[in-house]
């Protein structure tokens, strides 16, 4: 899977001569092959792949059609490649990725080069946000692996079960079923740490009337998968439920906003309103949701600070939350694809409240 066309099309619909990418993910989306410790040029008209003697064989197998694959060295470093790759293309106005490179590498490859670089991340950024329908397969596939992981772990969520261990289930089970690897290490928190929005599974053994948190996602074919699902052991309170279900209408209430020409805060705000007018206001700190895709943090965001109207062909989170600090808390996630007729929830495992 590649978009490299995409790419040669925006550099020059951006004025670019050339864009030089250096994050993995990027090359990836670029190139078709993710690496590591490499470089991609793309020109209006050609890409090139310069990697080293770990990855050359696969590069050269995986790299998608019409990208060129060079072979470093240490007497023929990238920087020396991809400067002799500039001059014969005749390239002056370089873009790169100035959120992705520190300023030290930014001024270093500025000398090897001989080129004033360009600030060009937003390029890579909204062509990323607008997922094809390949792409779009394989975060499905991502999610699909991730809920038969939640299938067969929920029965193991009874009394005396330990947090890192259910943690260890799912991360197990994900690779048994396809993952490639984690999308993240997964939140596995219960009891007071399900407060914690991004609370660290410990040594904590689950108890009758507890909540259950488990926030985890794998990759398929570089793609993330990302979903939360709060669960209940032997008995809930009927103040749980009343929290459960308003996170529920939240996150509803986000999801019937979101489509195209919206923007992110609207979506997050339909949601926030919803845990207002419940009186949790207060407890609901972090945006309703953000991009999903090659990272499992990406643009677009659907948060108080996203006033630019959502792209269509975008994949964001759904996961509204109330926490209740030193008590509980809720987060149902589910992840989203923005159509033009709305969004379409790619996310299938139940989301009533289970009490296990």
């Amino acid at each position: 899977m590649a978009n490299t066309l995409m790419v040669k099309e925006a550099v020059a619909e951006r004025g670019l001569d050339a864009l030089l990418l250096m994050d993995d993910r990027d090359i990836f989306y670029a190139t078709g092959f993710l690496p590591t410790d490499s470089a991609a040029l793309v020109t209006r008209d050609a890409a090139w792949l310069v990697t080293d003697s770990r990855y050359i064989e696969a590069a050269q197998r995986q790299a998608a059609e019409g990208v060129e694959v060079i072979l470093t060295t240490r007497e023929r470093p990238i920087a020396r490649i991809l400067a002799e790759l500039l001059e014969k293309a005749g390239a002056e106005k370089l873009g790169a990725e100035e959120e992705k490179l520190s300023h030290a590498a930014w001024l270093r490859l500025e000398e090897a080069l001989g080129l004033r670089l360009l600030p060009a991340q937003e390029l890579l950024s909204a062509l990323r946000a607008c997922k094809t329908a390949e792409e779009l397969g394989s975060l499905v596939a991502a999610q699909r692996i991730a809920e038969k992981a939640l299938e067969e772990v929920l029965p193991l969520l009874k009394p005396g079960a330990v947090e890192r261990e259910i943690a260890a289930e799912l991360t197990y089970r994900l690779r048994l079923h396809g993952a490639e690897g984690n999308s993240f290490d997964p939140i596995v928190v219960t009891g007071a740490k399900s407060s914690m929005p991004h609370g660290v599974p410990g040594d904590e053994r689950l108890k009758a009337g507890d909540f259950v948190t488990m926030d985890f996602g794998c990759v398929k074919d570089g793609y993330c998968s990302d979903m939360t699902r709060t669960v209940a052991i032997g008995s809930a309170t009927e103040e749980m439920k009343n929290v459960y279900y308003t996170v529920l209408e939240a996150q509803k209430a986000g999801i019937a906003k979101a489509r195209p020409g919206v923007t992110g805060a609207d979506i997050h705000n339909a949601a926030a309103k919803v845990i207002a007018d419940a009186g949790y206001g207060p407890y609901f700190g972090h945006g309703f949701g953000h991009g999903v895709g090659l990272d499992i943090h990406e643009q677009p965001t659907a948060a108080p600070s996203n006033t630019r109207p959502m792209p269509e062909g975008a994949v964001i989170s759904a996961e509204p939350g109330i926490y209740l600090p030193g008590r509980f808390g809720v987060r149902i996630e589910d992840v989203l694809y923005l159509t033009g007729e709305g969004c379409v929830d790619i996310t299938k495992a139940p989301k009533e409240l289970l009490i296990l």
